[in-house]
């Protein structure tokens, strides 16, 4: 009885290393739209090879992006054009933003390498009134539903995959991104610790293996 999902994981597990795509990446675009269409200054904490950063210069005056990984900051910097609104920073996430308050503050995959409550203290501490934090995460399912969400996942990632290589097989990774670590907190843990920083904070299970938590300074 065991023999056949054995298979059919090991199978997808081929399938989805022919037809790889960026998980973060794609929830890039739902960041955008919870935030106003022009703002001052942003910071993206972990900002990686700096698509997302990136992004936010479309809209912004600023955007520092910060990760503590030397060689994929120079990347990121390598891949920005001289013109565009980003400079990206090696710094701890903790203890090295750079001063000033910002008007967005993003992070993808990054807050579960960090202790939770601390890193949501900070980053409220240099978030501006009337700013937007916005973070995607991971957790550690244990639900029901988490279980349902992931078991629902895992067909969906590879027709993802699919539909986004356009049926070939990807030659080179997707993009240059530091190795996700598993997630340590329960969804439940995070939503009582969110809300004892960040009152009025909102969290959402989302698919991939991801949540949301959007958070406004008033």
């Amino acid at each position: 009885m065991t023999t056949l999902p054995y298979r059919i994981l090991r199978a997808l597990d081929r399938f989805n290393a022919r037809y790889p795509w960026d998980h973060n990446a794609h929830y890039h675009r739902w960041i955008l739209r919870q935030l106003p269409r022009r703002f001052g200054s942003a910071l993206d904490v972990g900002s990686g090879s700096g698509d997302l950063a990136r992004l936010l210069a479309g809209r912004a005056d600023h955007v520092q992006g910060i990760d503590s990984d030397p060689a994929i900051t120079a990347r990121a910097q390598e891949l920005t054009p001289p013109a565009t609104a980003v400079t990206f920073k090696v710094a701890d996430a903790l203890t090295e933003v750079p001063a000033g308050s910002y008007d967005v503050i993003t992070s993808v995959a990054v807050i579960h390498h960090l202790p939770f409550s601390d890193a949501l203290t900070v980053l409220r501490r240099h978030l501006a009134p009337g700013g937007t934090l916005v973070i995607v995460g991971l957790s550690r399912p244990q639900t029901l539903i988490d279980h349902l969400l992931g078991a629902l996942a895992v067909p969906l990632n590879a027709a993802t995959g699919w539909l986004k290589n356009k049926g070939r097989r990807a030659s080179r990774p997707v993009s240059m991104t530091a190795v996700t670590r598993p997630a340590i907190m329960t969804y439940a843990d995070i939503v009582r610790e969110a809300q004892s920083v960040l009152p009025g904070v909102r969290l959402r299970r989302m698919l991939f293996w991801r949540y949301t938590l959007v958070w406004r300074h008033r």
